[in-house]
């Protein structure tokens, strides 16, 4: 998310370093210094965040470390119920001469969070094949 700010702040910059270098070549090279700076340093705020959530999972709390598998299992519950269990309990209901409505369950909003958690997921599956990590 970060990372989308530096194309565009470089062109802020540039229109600052224009004023304090009129030479081309100079302002070319304070602008790649610069750039390499917020690089390295949107890369450490993801290091600390990827430590911080290794902490987060080895933590004893379930309240600490439980919330991710919750979010998980919620998604998942939701996925099950909208493609197979309400179609399942609708046709069933029918087959008895019920007509019951069964609320559907919105997607949109909780798609990229499932995928997203599918593809860290696939990631650390991937890891483990490879004995990376325990």
């Amino acid at each position: 998310m970060l990372s989308s700010l530096i194309p565009g702040l470089l062109p802020v910059v540039g229109d600052v370093l224009d004023r304090f270098f009129p030479n081309k070549e100079e302002k070319a090279k304070a602008q790649r210094e610069i750039a390499s700076r917020l690089t390295d340093h949107l890369a450490h705020i993801d290091i600390a965040q990827i430590q911080v959530n290794q902490q987060e999972a080895t933590h004893r709390n379930l309240f600490v470390a439980g919330w991710r598998p919750f979010i998980g299992w919620s998604c998942g519950l939701a996925l099950f119920y909208t493609y197979l269990a309400q179609p399942v309990i609708t046709f069933v209901l029918v087959q008895q001469g019920q007509y019951v409505d069964l609320p559907p369950v919105d997607l949109g909003a909780m798609m990229p969070v499932l995928l997203g958690m599918l593809g860290l997921g696939g990631l650390r599956s991937w890891e483990k094949a490879k004995g990376i990590t325990k």
